[in-house]
């Protein structure tokens, strides 16, 4: 079955409201007959608007990995729904007979329902496992990494990923107390951290959960295997745009458009060496939520969109 095109909202699931919906679908100029790849499905709201805006010969290929996030997916022949992380982009796509596409759209955000769902161990507010794999197939786990990780590897982990403000001595505590404390569950991370908190506890708590979530989905890595994909992904003209919640997440992406590399070029001025960029930045300033959206959204104010355009 095909939906009404039109037929959209912010609202159309509970799982998940869509940060930034219209000015993604926007920012991809979606053709009624393109073929399109919404590489977070969660909810779908994203990939319900891209499919409102497609005709009958348009295609819609979306990935999520939780398993959760396959009972969100419309009945519409033109959306193939495919249950794996999005960094196996490009494998996937062959798979199904696609080489080329014309618009590709990641929004990195968890998902307000992996955030109220206690048993994935992402929220701070319910107790739940020290688990927060997006993958049950994974095998780490918030727990074996807090217990197994090196002072060292906690300390660049939370410092880097959470920015928390004293990330040396967190790291110091967790591998004093660790073996000392039961540390199954979120509450009991919490209550062995209690003693070190600096601040306001509930941003000091979402700082620490944000970073271990972060390392044990190697989100950072996942995010690079994906971008390096997409300039050979998409055909002349075709849109890329990822909407990033962290500091480190819209760096990555932002170098990555400009340059596409995740290293800072260094100018040699003796260098005759010109690297031919298949990327085209549409916008030089990253696309942020309207003061509308903010009202109805409190997780958009950390959104950033970014686009860029294959030349």
């Amino acid at each position: 079955m095909v939906e009404e095109k039109g037929q959209f909202s912010e609202q159309d699931s509970s799982y998940h409201i869509p940060v930034l919906l219209q000015e993604s679908i926007d920012a991809l100029q979606i053709k009624p007959d393109g073929v399109y790849v919404d590489c977070t499905f969660g909810g779908g709201g994203h990939s319900r608007a891209i499919l409102s805006k497609l005709g009958k010969e348009g295609m819609l290929f979306a990935f999520d990995q939780d398993d959760d996030a396959k009972a969100n997916v419309p009945d519409d022949e033109r959306i193939t729904f495919l249950p794996y992380n999005f960094k196996y982009l490009q494998r996937f796509l062959k798979l199904n007979g696609v080489l080329k596409v014309d618009g590709i759209l990641a929004d990195l955000g968890v998902s307000s329902y992996q955030f109220d769902t206690a048993e994935k161990g992402f929220s701070t507010r319910f107790e739940g496992p020290l688990d927060m794999r997006m993958d049950n197939g994974s095998s780490l786990t918030a727990e074996q990494l807090l217990l197994t990780y090196a002072e060292q590897q906690l300390h660049k982990m939370f410092e880097q990923y959470g920015e928390v403000t004293n990330s040396k001595t967190l790291a110091k505590h967790i591998v004093a107390c660790r073996n000392k404390m039961p540390l199954t569950t979120t509450f009991q991370l919490k209550e062995m951290l209690a003693p070190i908190v600096k601040g306001n506890p509930n941003k000091y708590f979402s700082q620490v959960f944000q970073a271990i979530r972060m390392e044990v989905n190697d989100e950072m890595g996942v995010l690079k295997e994906m971008l390096l994909q997409t300039p050979d992904l998409l055909k002349e003209g075709g849109r890329l745009a990822v909407i990033t919640f962290h500091s480190i997440e819209d760096r990555i992406v932002k170098v990555f458009m400009r340059d596409e590399t995740f290293e800072e070029e260094v100018y040699n001025p003796f260098s005759r060496d010109v690297k031919e960029k298949k990327l085209m930045i549409i916008a030089k300033k990253a696309i942020e939520a309207k003061e509308d959206e903010l009202r109805k959204n409190k997780r958009s104010r950390s959104a950033r969109l970014r686009v860029a355009e294959r030349k």
